[in-house]
């Protein structure tokens, strides 16, 4: 029933009738929302003496009216907690700074924050030197190739691309599917069935040199689930295979270790002499290498074999680096 909604909800309410300009009184209104006559007259209140609502009452017509034409309540209640949301919000989008809708992102936060009704409890300007947000590299993506991507994932058309690889100086042209698009430590890349490789690949948005919206439509396949697919991930890549990764942290790093979730199906145990073992199974080893390196020597793949053979050869090719 009625009754049961929320305050707000009954504000929007008598802020409607009254607009109506069908000069609603508390009897009136309190009968159509089936509560009190004394509720709608508090509501009266906290309309007139908080939200700033130039009520009157005409004594002609026995009922309220704006004597404002214009003024309308606004759509959002918001509290302390919500107004500080919204500041963190705006913070938070800097994020996006590298790519084309950014600059559509912050004007329909522009939008949200001018509709906040102007008294407020609290003023999130005294914050504004008290928050940092630190954002990895960005990396720099074209308008054009940004829009013709996002195209073609909205008309499900496939693509063609000029893609350059890691390493390789001149692109190479393929034809792709878009399925899906991930942003991950300052790049955006697109998950796509390459046409050219008959395969899901995952591409760069900023190594794509050269993106044309072709006339054919494709269809997403059906045993394409994108959660399923990257369930074992590890950072961005995956591939079929799976691999049961195990790494001794010391005793140093440990307290550092399990105070993030690096991947979703993690299991630490700790040893007598205060290091862990994080236990894991990803799909790519390339990032977990990176991840497992940078550690130094405070980690140490145990499973499987051939990642502590690859981490093995790249501190031995590093330390090469440095002999006379």
């Amino acid at each position: 029933m009625k009754k049961f909604k929320p305050q707000h909800s009954r504000l929007l309410f008598i802020d409607k009738k009254i607009r109506e300009n069908c000069y609603p009184s508390c009897a009136t209104l309190a009968e159509e929302w089936e509560v009190s006559s004394k509720t709608i007259q508090r509501d009266l209140d906290y309309m007139r003496n908080m939200l700033d609502a130039p009520l009157s009452y005409s004594a002609k017509k026995r009922g309220y009216y704006y004597t404002e034409e214009n003024f309308h309540l606004p759509a959002m209640a918001l509290n302390d907690s919500d107004l500080f949301a919204i500041f963190i919000a705006g913070k938070v989008l800097k994020q996006y700074e590298n790519t084309p809708i950014y600059s559509r992102l912050t004007s329909v936060f522009d939008k949200i924050s001018d509709s906040l009704p102007e008294k407020v409890t609290m003023d999130p300007t005294h914050l504004e030197g008290r928050f940092s947000f630190f954002q990895n590299p960005l990396t720099t993506i074209s308008t054009t190739i940004w829009e013709n991507i996002f195209n073609a994932l909205r008309s499900s058309k496939t693509i063609s691309i000029l893609y350059r690889k890691p390493g390789i100086s001149s692109p190479e042209k393929r034809c792709i599917d878009p399925y899906h698009v991930i942003s991950f430590q300052g790049e955006w890349y697109v998950v796509a069935f390459c046409r050219t490789k008959q395969d899901i690949r995952t591409f760069a948005l900023s190594r794509i040199s050269e993106a044309l919206l072709t006339d054919n439509f494709f269809k997403i396949a059906e045993d394409f689930d994108f959660q399923q697919t990257t369930r074992s991930r590890f950072g961005v890549q995956w591939s079929e295979k799976e691999y049961e990764v195990k790494i001794r942290f010391s005793a140093q790093a440990a307290p550092y270790v399990k105070e993030r979730i690096w991947q979703p199906g993690q299991k630490i145990s700790e040893n007598v002499d205060k290091s862990i073992i994080m236990t894991c199974t990803v799909s790519h080893l390339f990032e977990l290498k990176r991840w497992i390196l940078s550690w130094g020597n405070m980690a140490r793949v145990l499973e499987p074999v051939e990642l502590a053979d690859e981490i093995k050869k790249t501190l031995q090719d590093s330390l090469n680096n440095y002999e006379v």
